[in-house]
């Protein structure tokens, strides 16, 4: 019986089975890290965000206190910056369960 072997004596067939558990394993990882949820705050606490790692945003909470029709501007700039920083620590959580399989390869969209 002769085996078929790749470039450097490697089985392709097992190699498939590897990537294709690599694969099912990295999807695993992905979808977990995508409900996962992070809370967010700014303003000291004022505003709060609530965030998935999928990034949708799952609530937004405020301070009774900053419902003055005086300071529009200003909630609506603290909500902005929340919002934002969620976005971030919500790709950052994605980027950091995904780099043990990427390992620095900077693939585009996996970093």
């Amino acid at each position: 019986m002769k085996r078929n072997f790749g470039a450097g004596g490697v089985n392709p067939n097992d190699m498939m089975r590897q990537l294709q558990r690599l694969q099912a394993e990295m999807e695993r990882v992905q979808a977990e890290a995508e409900k996962e949820e992070l809370k967010v705050t700014a303003g000291g606490g004022a505003i709060e965000i609530t965030i998935t790692g999928g990034l949708e945003v799952k609530a937004i909470k405020l301070d009774p206190e900053l419902l003055n029709p005086d300071d529009v501007d200003m909630v609506q700039d603290l909500i902005l910056s929340a919002v934002n920083d969620a976005i971030k620590k919500a790709q950052a959580l994605m980027a950091e369960r995904m780099s043990a399989f990427t390992g620095g390869l900077g693939i585009p969209g996996l970093r």
